[in-house]
């Protein structure tokens, strides 16, 4: 009883019968989604590939215990969602539950066909005709949409957590049993929680959340991790000289560390601390020292201010966060050392460089790209601190402009965020309100002293000890590019994808980064030709960097590699296993990328990978105190760069997603994020409508490009002249240049007139002898202006020629002639003598008197066709004896004009 106005195969498809249908009474296009509504009055749905009646369930729901009345349709939530809604009416005196009805439909129905909430009534609303009001059916409450049997948390513990998960997730409430990711939580929220962890001393090894998102998982799994305890730093104030016992993070001797104090403005009274690098830092730094020219980690922010006080409020103000972080007072050193080491200062001032702000020496914003392009410019990271502001009055257009250049060794991601809201603090002139900072020491010393190298590597092995080739796509090998010739595009993810995106990663219990780290993976199989790709991805260092990392400044972040096998799994089975190998890799989030890369079989200098991939959280609340704060300044631009020849950066921005692609100029960035798109689109829509598709099915070419390469690369039917004869093409070129040279042999030559005058006299003395359409003249000829004047004679006289090379043994002469049985032989008097004995009639091409009487005229024969014979020619054959080939003149001149 589908009333269906128009029915559309789709060929993509893994469904044998799959069909968009246009419902009569829906009137609209049916969206994809998880959830389609099929019938006549939306009593059939698709779900999960699956085609069921609503009336089933309402028929299973009607059966259990102490329902009177059931009624199941399909409703959209507030974010467009669609779901399964059972609205019940209890027996008498019966109160039903939510979990309790959830229990006994799970017992007769599989899961995708329980309703996602439960509604309960006193009785439907009713229309006039005395039928249920399905429009008047209420929308279902946080109550009805239970996940699963509500268990009030047990024990302080859980009691402590829920309320922890309540107010990160902004739920009411939760229970025992809920999962955190499907609440909402992602790793950005995860690592808030573990600090609120830790503030009442409640450790954890992070890995558990990820692993068993459980409440009560979690709390189990309280006091089971015990984070390194960082020794203090006996560096006292006024110290006059630093000794080895100092520095419990660094192993350097006296001489070593009065080289690095000597290199210090103001000796050892300024020297506040010396310690080791941290795993990214340590590849940044190489990345520096190698660069031929400029430096791919020298980042760019662009300020404008309505006027120079306020752009001097700016500059305070960030010189107040230098002043209270360790990090960004800073600098590097590594000359004649085992190992880099930083060196925190006790002091050091910000540098405001100030161009010329003569209007006439260009456009001011154009001029700070021009001097400090980090393709050609430098921070020296020798001095701290690492950052400098640049700044030009832009008369143009009334106001200043500054460009904040920082080293991404001191910075990452949500550093930035912290210094923002520092800098907030400051212009508001509330520094008392940011509570001590949280020195990078501590990361440092839970880097390098947290899980031990054994550890590492026996993780690593397990994952990439099998993978002997490299991952590069597009053949792109060069992962020490200083970011020169990279091109960037930023794509917005479609609204309604990123709702469907985050449904899905909410059903499956998982954060939605799993699902674009397989999309990635998918795009990446597909441009570099592998089952089994590896690409880095940037791991936000910060889970078990100790305590008060959420709001620590520097250089957390680390790019560690992550394996991902596309072959052999359905959907559902490798979102599972990404997000499982995902979160193995948090609990080695601080191991070096060099020590995870010698544990595969690829053999250095090859690279185990030539992509990454960083996904970002952006999402940031604008309150009245941030407007109050920076009123008078915008930001206007910036700049990130990477040292990996193709880049995708996902930036979560709370509700949507934006793509950001970066890749070597000729790649197309935007074509790769399109890839990243359609990828996205056929994971999320085989998620929804059949989780067992093969990961291989999953299209990732856009419609249109995919159209490109199948349809217009294949457009080979073109128009082109029909019914021509090989010599009518020749006669065609004689009219149309008849003067033209048309052949050259040693020393003599003809135009085409010429030629085509003796060749038809060639062509009327073979038709004197008889000859029609479809016989056969054998040629055999030296190369010379009479051999071509021979072959065209022959197809002017609608004959098919043979050729017959002089130098060809006698047995096989002799053979073609009797195979082929010419009508006329043309030769010439130098190999008459030579040739086998034919009953065919010979003339001699080099002997005018047989044709110089004949006419110059094209000759015109009678019945002659494309279809006729051209010629004959013979192959080596399979059977030791030659073979003859027989060709039209429609098949030759098809071949010529494409040829043209």
């Amino acid at each position: 009883d589908l009333t269906a106005e128009k029915f559309i195969a789709d060929p993509f498809s893994h469904e044998p019968d799959a069909l968009l249908y246009r419902t009569g009474d829906l009137g609209r296009w049916l969206p994809e989604g998880s959830l389609e509504c099929l019938g006549r009055n939306d009593d059939q749905v698709k779900i999960r590939g699956f085609r069921i009646e609503l009336g089933e369930i309402e028929a299973k729901l009607a059966a259990c215990d102490g329902v009177k009345d059931a009624v199941v349709l399909v409703r959209a939530d507030e974010t467009g969602e669609k779901r399964l809604v059972a609205y019940v009416i209890a027996q008498s005196q019966v109160t039903l539950s939510v979990a309790g009805l959830r229990e006994q439909l799970s017992v007769t129905l599989s899961e995708y066909m329980v309703p996602a909430a439960f509604v309960m009534l006193p009785a439907f609303p009713l229309t006039l005709n005395g039928k249920v009001d399905r429009k008047a059916l209420p929308a279902p409450d946080a109550e009805a949409y239970a996940s699963q049997a509500y268990a009030a948390p047990q024990g302080e513990i859980e009691q402590v957590l829920a309320g922890m998960w309540a107010e990160l997730l902004k739920v009411e409430r939760v229970g025992r049993h809920d999962n955190f990711f499907e609440l909402g939580g992602h790793s950005l929220l995860a690592m808030r929680l573990i600090e609120r962890m830790r503030q009442v001393e409640l450790s954890v090894d992070v890995r558990v959340l990820f692993s068993q998102p459980t409440l009560q998982a979690l709390a189990a799994a309280v006091g089971g991790h015990r984070e390194v305890e960082v020794p203090a730093c006996a560096i006292v104030e006024g110290c006059e000289r630093i000794t080895p016992a100092m520095l419990p993070l660094a192993a350097l001797s006296q001489e070593a560390i009065d080289r690095i104090v000597a290199s210090v403005p103001g000796g050892a009274r300024n020297v506040q601390e010396i310690y080791p690098l941290a795993p990214l830092q340590e590849g940044i730094l190489y990345h520096h020292l190698t660069a031929k020219m400029g430096d791919p980690y020298v980042l760019q922010t662009l300020f404008g201010f309505d006027s120079r006080a306020r752009l001097d409020d700016f500059a305070r103000a960030l010189q107040g966060v230098v002043d209270r972080h360790d990090i960004l007072r800073t600098s590097m050193v590594w000359e004649n050392l085992d190992e880099p080491m930083q060196v925190v200062w006790r002091q050091a001032r910000l540098s405001v460089d100030e161009l010329d702000a003569d209007p006439g020496t260009g456009d001011a914003v154009a001029r700070l790209y021009e001097r400090f392009d980090a393709r050609h410019y430098r921070l020296d990271v020798r001095q701290a601190p690492m950052l400098r502001l640049a700044i030009a009055e832009d008369v143009a257009n009334q106001r200043w402009v500054a460009m904040l250049l920082f080293h991404h060794m001191v910075l990452d991601h949500t550093g930035l965020e912290v210094l923002e809201r520092e800098m907030q603090a400051q212009l508001l002139g509330k520094v008392h309100e940011l509570g001590e900072s949280v020195p990078y020491r501590n990361y440092v010393a839970q880097a390098r002293l947290g899980v031990d190298q054994q550890a590492h590597e026996a993780f690593f092995r397990d994952m990439l000890g099998d993978i002997d080739e490299p991952t590069l796509p597009f053949g792109l090998r060069d992962v020490q590019g200083d970011g020169n010739g990279v091109e960037e595009v930023k794509l917005a993810v479609e609204a309604g994808l990123c709702r469907r995106l985050r449904a899905q990663a909410r059903q499956l219990g998982i954060s939605a980064a799993s699902l674009m780290h397989l999309a990635w993976a998918q795009v990446l199989g597909r441009v570099s030709g592998r089952d089994d790709v590896v690409f880095g991805t940037v791991l936000l260092g910060r889970l078990q960097a100790g305590d008060g990392a959420d709001r620590a400044l520097g250089m957390f972040i680390n790019t560690l590699p992550l394996r991902v096998s596309l072959a052999g799994q359905s959907v559902y089975a490798a979102v599972k296993a990404t997000h499982k190998r995902l979160t193995g890799l948090l609990g080695h989030e601080h191991a070096p990328l060099a020590l995870a890369q010698r544990c595969s079989g690829v053999v250095a200098p090859t690279p185990l990978f030539s992509s990454m991939l960083n996904y970002r959280h952006c999402g940031v609340e604008v309150t009245a105190q941030a407007l109050t704060a920076w009123q008078g300044i915008e930001s206007i631009g910036g700049e990130e760069r990477t040292n990996y020849p193709l880049a995708l950066a996902v930036d979560d921005e709370g509700e949507g997603f934006s793509l950001v692609v970066q890749a070597l100029v000729g790649t197309g960035a935007r074509r790769i994020g399109e890839y990243v798109q359609t990828t996205l689109e056929s994971l999320v829509t085989a998620l929804e409508n059949a989780p067992d598709t093969p990961l291989q099915a999953l299209t990732s070419l856009p419609a249109a490009e995919r159209q490109h390469l199948l349809e217009t690369f294949n457009a080979t039917a073109v128009d082109y002249p029909q019914g021509l004869t090989l010599h009518g093409l020749f006669e065609a070129r004689v009219e149309a240049s008849p003067d033209a040279v048309a052949v050259v042999s040693d020393e003599a030559q003809l135009s085409y007139a010429q030629l085509n005058e003796r060749a038809n006299q060639i062509a009327h003395r073979l038709l004197e002898l008889g000859i029609r359409p479809d016989d056969r003249v054998a040629i055999c000829a030296d190369r010379s202006l009479n051999m071509v004047a021979g072959l065209l004679g022959i197809l002017k006289a609608g004959a098919a020629y043979v050729p017959l090379d002089p130098d060809y043994p006698h047995e096989r002469l002799t053979y073609m002639l009797e195979n082929s049985a010419p009508m006329v032989v043309l030769t010439q008097r130098a190999l008459q003598a030579s040739l086998p004995a034919t009953q065919a009639r010979t003339l001699l091409l080099d002997e005018a008197q047989g044709f110089s009487t004949q006419p110059t005229d094209n000759p015109s024969v009678e019945g002659l066709h494309a279809h006729h014979l051209a010629y004959v020619i013979y192959t080596s054959g399979s059977t030791g004896l030659p073979k003859g080939v027989m060709n039209e003149h429609g098949g030759v001149v098809n071949r010529l004009l494409w040829m043209q």
